[in-house]
């Protein structure tokens, strides 16, 4: 078993009408760009696919989470195969514990995204926002890190390397909350 062929038909028709949006260039040379892309409509508003999108993604994050290995790397492979569906559908930003476990979730299934650097960015970020809100993100990078992937796709550790260190260096959420800025293989 893997993912439901109805689910993957969604992501699929939403990663279709998305690409071309992702695909499309950015004049750099414009000194209006950044206004363009920040006031611009979003991706999913643009292809018109917010609900599909954000519901397949949920069911994604709802598989991945119940499902065992064979399924999340099922899913895994599913947002890598559909990179456009991938770069333009997220959560809305995590506040509760909860939801920043959701955000965990979404961060391991995506298991390295296109580049490890990025994911490292957003875990650092998702990890300043816990401690601003209160969160111990600690337990919740342990329970996410049993559920991701021990690949080690990019030569700096799995995300399940990544976020055992990440919980490892995690001080709580009244200290300073950082993850790791080194990989787990890398030396220090």
């Amino acid at each position: 078993m893997g993912v439901p062929s109805e689910l993957e038909k969604t992501v699929a028709r939403a990663d279709a009408l998305l690409k071309p949006i992702a695909h499309r260039p950015v004049d750099l040379t414009d000194p209006t760009w950044q206004t363009r892309l920040r006031e611009g409509p979003r991706p999913l508003d643009e292809a018109n696919v917010r609900e599909q999108a954000e519901t397949a993604l949920c069911d994604l994050l709802d598989l991945y989470e119940h499902s065992d290995e064979p399924v999340r790397a099922a899913v895994r492979a599913l947002l890598r195969r559909y990179a456009s569906f991938t770069w333009a559908t997220s959560l809305p930003p995590a506040r509760t514990p909860e939801s920043f476990r959701r955000e965990l979730l979404l961060l391991s299934a995506r298991d390295h995204g296109h580049d490890t650097r990025d994911e490292l960015v957003t875990l650092h970020d998702l990890s300043r926002r816990a401690a601003e809100a209160g969160v111990d993100l600690r337990p919740l990078l342990l329970e996410v890190a049993a559920l991701s992937s021990t690949e080690n796709r990019h030569g700096t550790g799995s995300l399940r390397e990544i976020l055992t260190a990440a919980a490892q260096h995690h001080q709580g959420a009244r200290g300073t909350a950082r993850p790791s800025t080194t990989s787990p293989r890398s030396p220090t």
